[in-house]
């Protein structure tokens, strides 16, 4: 069956990765909680790879800042359309989401959705 995965890498200064992964275990619970399928949140750790693009680059990162690379499965786009509405009107996420609260830029998100290719 297809899937339907939204994709993140998000630059996070490297002294609020706990405070981050506290705010990502509760928001993958409201997002299981509301439908996804799967949730994950990965830790830069390789990311300077000779004659590539690195990840670091690609989030135009600052010294003091690693990547989080994260994704949630859903069944469908519309399933994605429906459960991410649900989340974003779930209070929890609102009392999360405080303007100046956050552990990072949201504005330097890298986003996007994207159709199952391949699935072994």
């Amino acid at each position: 069956m297809e899937r339907y995965v939204d994709g993140f890498v998000i630059p996070l200064p490297k002294d609020k990765v706990e405070e981050y992964k506290d705010i990502a275990e509760k928001a993958g619970s409201i997002w299981k909680e509301h439908g996804a399928l799967e949730y994950w949140e990965c830790l830069g750790d390789d990311l300077e790879i000779p004659d590539m693009v690195s990840f670091k680059k690609a989030a135009n990162t600052e010294k003091n800042e690693t990547v989080v690379f994260a994704w949630i499965v859903f069944e469908s786009r519309e399933h994605r359309d429906k459960v991410n509405a649900a989340v974003m009107a779930d209070p929890r996420m609102g009392d999360m989401m405080q303007q100046g609260s956050e552990p990072f830029d949201y504005k330097q998100i890298v986003y996007g959705g994207f159709n199952t290719l391949v699935k072994m």
